[in-house]
């Protein structure tokens, strides 16, 4: 931690969770020491919200995280009473958050917690967003089949071809950003597309980017909530308008989302 320099103020983490009861213990125990220990630097706000789940995430996330153990860290719970979506998620922490710098990060610890202050490091460096890369040549995929890394591989792939070539991943939804990029960049996605086009746009305004190579495990409880072919569609529907753009046929406003 004492290798991050200049950190802000504040920095926010966002946790989105749906149907996550299951986690939450796994949250306390390897979530809340990292957030413990980002305190003892900066005022640390960590901001969960619970995406309309239909199990006990909500009582749980109450019941578990109501006290901060470090005066300089703060909770912030945000409900929605219907499930939404990732995107909708993400826009209502974006909302609730503070922090000059903001950390967006799953529920399920798929990319281990303990790794934030490495993924600050990054952002530090003068970067405006940092992206979890496991598809990076120095990160790694440990225990996910492969047949569930189809879409995330191969949505990425495209996006190289049309984007950036030298990023590897695009779909990744553990990442870092200055408060800036979620202030003026606006996503219209509700599902699982949010983070791949909230990236683009920034790529082409001018956003400085990079990689942290990174390790996606399995999911220990639970199943991942995508909603394969819808999330296939709206990725191809997305990567049709930036294509479209490439030629110059349409011009990239916030009508670009594939949420259209």
């Amino acid at each position: 931690m004492s290798a991050i320099l200049d950190l802000p103020m504040t920095i926010s983490v966002i946790i989105p969770c749906y149907n996550e009861a299951d986690n939450i213990p796994k949250l306390q125990r390897e979530l809340l020491p990292v957030l413990d220990d980002l305190a003892r630097h900066t005022r640390l706000e960590a901001i969960f919200v619970d995406d309309g789940s239909a199990d006990q995430t909500w009582e749980a996330l109450l019941a578990t995280f109501s006290s901060p153990t470090d005066s300089r860290m703060t909770f912030l719970f945000k409900k929605h009473e219907v499930n939404r979506g990732l995107g909708a998620a993400l826009r209502t922490g974006f909302r609730a958050a503070s922090g000059e710098w903001i950390v967006t990060t799953d529920s399920d610890g798929t990319y281990r917690f303990e790794t934030i202050p490495e993924l600050l490091q990054v952002l530090a460096s003068g970067m405006d967003l940092v992206t979890a890369s496991p598809y990076h040549p120095k990160g790694e995929v440990a225990g996910v089949p492969a047949y569930r890394l189809v879409l995330s591989q191969g949505a990425s792939f495209l996006y190289r071809l049309l984007v950036r070539w030298d990023i590897h991943t695009y779909t990744c939804l553990y990442r870092a950003y200055r408060r800036w990029v979620t202030e003026e960049i606006s996503f219209e996605a509700d599902d699982f597309l949010a983070g791949s086009e909230l990236m683009v746009k920034a790529l082409f305004q001018g956003a400085r980017v990079a990689e942290y190579p990174a390790v996606l495990n399995s999911r220990v409880h639970g199943v991942s909530k995508a909603r394969i072919l819808r999330t296939i569609l709206s990725h191809l529907r997305f990567q049709f308008r930036i294509l479209l753009y490439r030629f110059g046929l349409v011009k990239w406003t916030a009508a670009a989302a594939a949420s259209e």
